[in-house]
């Protein structure tokens, strides 16, 4: 089945989104015997890929904070996503999220007849504005900010994504997943129509339904019924999903992954199974991190099956709360370097109600120095860039070592916070730990303060020498949260 939706052309002077900016050193870290290559690239400590030693230090893993309630919110709604976009007038943030025609009359035996998908709109990430598009009679009107409807099954879940590939046609910028197969076990049970779909626009509110591109597979018991993400990844050079499956046969909500080079024709999937003993994963959000783009941060929803609401329906008393988890590029597992609550239900007792916590799909920044997640109760909330989790050290001074590695570039930059008797330095060493001269942490000048791009210096030594070479690094802590670092080509003038 195709069904044709207008599409109109792109916006003139539209401006690629800030994801690009950070795409020109794609690669993702790769070992070399035991040497990791990490080039030029932003490193987060999401993982342990990078730590070789850790004295008086550990992982911390940092909450957001939720933001006084916008004037003009994001309704409360399912599966929605933020897109950062931009165009002639500046950022533009785009937002999507599951809605319903209550007139609608079809068959709604599978429970998922009458749904839509709305839009709105917002210039800083905050308040939001509803456009009147009247395209979609709905609820007896055309006055409103649905972009698609009357398409059974297909808009339980749909997922869109800026498609930052730098071949892709002006007509499919904007791309989505969705497709919904309908309750019950369906091992043996596979048949065209129970897949996912793909969906392609130019503007990101008309859109064009391509066909079913991901098909139902037989072993599957249950699969897509969640918001099944993909995007463009530069690190891999390819599409990639991750979707909805169930694990056997324990039947625990569960991830998948698949890959494609044309987002047409996608690869066999692989179970990724990140869930703990009993741990049911209800979505997973995976997406590239803007500032490293090998990285990808997920923010799955944990659901608990009898902890919500007390005297709800069977079927209804579920709590749930949201997990980080990461992965890398090209990789089939996620890493759960921290197993509890990322964001809590909280003292709101409607959080504690059946399947009251998601995020939205995406962490956008909206500044230079905070990210914005979007809970599907309308409420933002915000982290430090780069914050999710720090190397932390208290009163004590305490230190990081890392695993050989190279790097390209005559800078180092780190995303930190001291006290004010905090301190951060940083030291460089051969592979087998032996120190360089000029570049110990004697030798470095001694960086405090809060800020997302703090430079480190030596008094005397140059790290430009040691690019491409084997070394380690060694950060001496004191009072203080490291986030991030970075090698850097710097201009005499910028060092």
């Amino acid at each position: 089945m195709r069904r044709a939706l207008r599409i109109i052309p792109m916006i003139a002077g539209l401006l690629l989104p800030v994801l690009v900016a950070f795409a020109a050193d794609p690669a993702e870290p790769s070992e070399t015997g035991d040497i990791i290559d990490i080039g030029s690239r932003r490193e987060l400590f999401v993982d342990r890929l990078l730590i070789d030693q850790m004295h008086g230090v550990d992982l911390r893993l940092h909450h957001p904070v939720c933001t006084p309630r916008p004037k003009s919110p994001l309704p409360v709604g399912h599966y929605v996503t933020i897109l950062r976009d931009t165009d002639e007038a500046g950022v533009l943030f785009r937002a999507y999220w599951r809605g319903h025609d209550e007139a609608f009359q079809n068959d709604r035996s599978s429970g998922h007849g009458g749904e839509t998908v709305e839009y709105a709109e917002s210039r800083d990430g905050h308040e939001w504005s509803f456009p009147e598009l009247g395209l979609h009679e709905v609820n007896g009107t055309r006055r409103n900010n649905v972009i698609l409807a009357n398409m059974p099954t297909l808009l339980h879940n749909f997922s869109p994504f800026l498609d930052t590939n730098p071949d892709v046609p002006p007509s499919e910028r904007f791309k989505a997943l969705a497709g919904y197969p309908g309750r019950g076990d369906k091992r043996g049970k596979a048949k065209p129509g129970m897949g996912l779909f793909a969906f392609v626009s130019a503007d990101g509110i008309h859109w064009t339904l391509q066909g079913e591109v991901i098909p139902y597979r037989n072993e599957w018991p249950h699969a897509f019924d969640s918001q099944n993400v993909s995007f463009w990844s530069p690190a891999e050079q390819q599409y990639v999903c991750y979707f909805r499956t169930w694990t056997t046969p324990d039947r625990l909500r569960s991830i998948s992954r698949t890959t494609s080079r044309d987002f047409r024709v996608w690869t066999e999937p692989t179970a990724m199974n990140p869930n703990l003993p009993g741990e049911h994963l209800y979505t997973s959000q995976t997406h590239p991190y803007f500032r490293a783009l090998h990285i990808y941060i997920a923010f799955p929803t944990r659901y608990v099956p009898g902890r919500g609401t007390a005297g709800a329906p069977r079927d209804h008393d579920n709590a749930t709360d949201i997990l980080f988890m990461s992965s890398r590029a090209g990789t089939t597992h996620y890493d759960r370097t921290f197993t509890e609550a990322f964001m809590r239900p909280g003292l709101n007792r409607a959080r504690w109600a059946n399947r009251a916590n998601y995020v939205a799909l995406n962490v956008v920044p909206t500044s230079d120095t905070e990210l914005s997640l979007y809970h599907r109760s309308g409420d933002r909330y915000v982290i430090r860039t780069d914050g999710f989790v720090s190397v932390h050290a208290g009163s004590e001074p305490g230190e990081l070592v890392t695993q050989p590695l190279r790097f390209r570039g005559n800078q180092l930059t780190v995303n930190a916070s001291t006290a004010a008797a905090g301190s951060l330095r940083v030291e460089l060493q051969t592979p087998d730990g032996t120190p360089v001269p000029g570049l110990t942490v004697a030798d470095c000048n001694a960086a405090f303060g809060d800020r997302i791009d703090m430079k480190i210096s030596w008094q005397n030594g140059t790290i430009s020498e040691w690019a491409g070479k084997p070394v380690r690094l060694r950060f001496q802590l004191q009072e203080c949260d490291l986030y991030s670092f970075q090698f850097e080509q710097a201009s005499s003038a910028q060092k």
